[in-house]
């Protein structure tokens, strides 16, 4: 890459606190409401094997999504769009229009392959060891798999809504989806009766009305996302035939699907590996994997989706001032504000779980288990952020090869821990084993990334980004000490008291100390990625 100006098209974007903020806004709504999903989910099924049964079967869409069109959308599509839209407006749509063509007739062929198939994508993700119940997970499958084509149509259209600059409303869109799967998880739990396992019916009713209320979600999502497409302007129209750039579409879709096949082999041996502890082991895992998301999908997510447009536009420019810029802001920004709440969900993990999911039909053993699950999940928020930018940052160079590459030693890695893990942590502890084996696993993908990073550019402000590390792991372990000291006097004073009450007095100290403590020592600090934090701090202050 050659250092070349590009000022008058960063000038023409968006700031990139403005687009991420309003993404983040959007996106918390859409986490809280997610979890109060899950919640509801936990409270009406408990953490059983018909949930484990229900988790597996929901993950299948996604993951055949994401093998054949999803990752290459979330990493490929953006640099591609951004490009086509340089050549000018008409050149930029009808680029879109031939890459939504394309995408939805693979959907609705991977869409048809997959419900035939279902049997089959059950027992890998299963395995003969697992306490799930295969023959109701299979069922589930049928109802679930045809979402296929809404998940795909939701990434296509939020790729072409990014590259015109807009990013509120694929934010928001996910809010209807937890609205439907709230909305179903009531009506559900209203319906007398209950789902048999053996054996299984299914046309039982509450079975479809779980299955079927699922996959409206995702169909209520990217219908959402039509009419904001719309709304920009933007008209649809088949275009069929060969576009000269689908050589190059190919030939960097190919490693991301081959990103994305050892992305699901770890997936397929952290499942079993997880399925093989306690009944109630994998739904265990996969709600504290997705609570662990929470705080990169409001923070990391806005300001990865937000910077994409700009590294890629420096990377068609041939800016390798800006791109390095750019990759070193995502870094740092990532670090400062993601540590404090991923030391949040470390020291408070078991409280969360109790607080939350020992209702219904839950119990405080296994939710306890759950939140403990998602403080060793949230120990890997920091560096999994990282990697996400860093693979972007690749992508944007059209890359593709090194991310496949960086993603097979980080697998081989994490499968070497689960098996170890499975060797000598007892049943309960399974789950526990797996998390850690996910988090360190992205420890190391962010340390090969970043030098992987380095011999291709060059200089990368590691002196910054490591700077920014240390002083955001100093607030956060005295944030984390100061809290400790305060329950530990809250308990005094307050004597004993009951599982659930006591996760709810532990949270809330933990939360108030923790966050406050943390990013107050930053402000201190005055670390400079808090800036535009303590910038609109003060404006508002100042109006009142």
């Amino acid at each position: 890459m050659v250092d070349q100006a590009s000022t008058p098209s960063r000038s023409r974007a968006p700031s990139l606190g403005r687009a991420s903020g309003t993404m983040a806004v959007a996106t918390g709504v859409s986490r809280v409401s997610g979890l109060l999903a899950k919640i509801l989910l936990v409270t009406v099924l408990g953490l059983g094997v018909i949930n484990d049964s229900y988790t597996v079967a929901n993950t299948l869409p996604t993951v055949v999504n994401e093998l054949l069109l999803g990752g290459v959308l979330t990493s490929v599509a953006v640099p591609l769009l951004v490009r086509a839209q340089q050549e000018g407006r008409e050149h930029g749509e009808a680029y879109a229009q031939w890459m939504i063509t394309m995408g939805c007739v693979l959907l609705v062929m991977a869409t048809a392959l997959a419900v035939a198939a279902a049997p089959l994508l059950t027992a890998l993700y299963l395995g003969p060891h697992t306490r799930a119940n295969a023959e109701l997970t299979t069922a589930f499958a049928y109802l679930l798999l045809p979402g296929i084509i809404f998940y795909g149509l939701s990434a296509l259209l939020a790729a072409v809504l990014n590259v015109r600059q807009v990013f509120g409303p694929p934010a928001w869109a996910p809010v209807m989806n937890n609205v439907v799967v709230i909305a179903t998880v009531v009506t559900y739990a209203l319906v007398p009766g209950e789902i048999s396992t053996n054996p299984v019916h299914m046309g039982e009713v509450k079975l479809l009305i779980l299955g079927i209320g699922t996959a409206l979600g995702i169909t209520a999502q990217s219908a959402t996302m039509v009419v904001s497409l719309r709304r920009t302007g933007f008209r649809f129209r088949w275009r069929w035939g060969w576009d000269h750039r689908l050589a190059e579409f190919g030939s960097l879709a190919l490693w991301v699907v081959g990103y994305t096949v050892i992305s699901q082999i770890g997936m397929v041996v952290v499942i079993r590996v997880a399925g093989q502890g306690t009944v109630g082991s994998v739904s265990t895992f996969h709600y504290a994997w997705l609570l662990s998301q929470v705080p990169y999908g409001v923070l990391g997510v806005s300001l990865l989706t937000a910077l994409m447009p700009r590294i890629s536009r420096s990377a068609a420019e041939q800016d390798t001032e800006g791109f390095v810029s750019d990759l070193s802001l995502g870094t740092r920004v990532s670090t400062v504000m993601l540590m404090p709440v991923s030391a949040l969900m470390l020291t408070a993990g078991g409280a969360i779980g109790v607080a939350f999911f020992s209702l219904g039909q839950g119990d405080v053993a296994t939710a306890e288990r759950l939140g403990t699950t998602l403080g060793f999940c949230a120990l890997g928020i920091v560096p999994f952020a990282i990697t996400m930018l860093q693979l972007r940052a690749f992508y944007a160079m059209k890359d593709a090869r090194t991310p496949t590459a960086i993603n097979m030693i980080m697998v081989i890695f994490r499968i070497v821990l689960c098996y170890g893990f499975l060797a000598v942590l007892r049943p309960e502890d399974l789950v526990i084993g797996v998390a850690v084996a996910m988090s360190l696993s992205f420890f190391l993908g962010a340390i090969i990334g970043q030098v992987w990073l380095r011999v291709r550019l060059g200089h990368l402000q590691t002196k910054r980004i490591v700077l920014s590390f240390g002083t955001a792991l100093l607030a956060t372990v005295l944030g984390c000490v100061a809290a400790l000291g305060a329950l530990q006097g809250m308990l005094a004073l307050t004597g004993p008291l009951g599982a659930v009450p006591q996760a709810w007095l532990s949270l809330g100290v933990c939360s108030a100390v923790v966050l406050l403590v943390s990013f107050g020592m930053l402000i201190l600090f005055r670390v400079p990625e808090l800036a535009p934090v303590t910038t609109r701090l003060r404006r508002l202050l100042g109006r009142h």
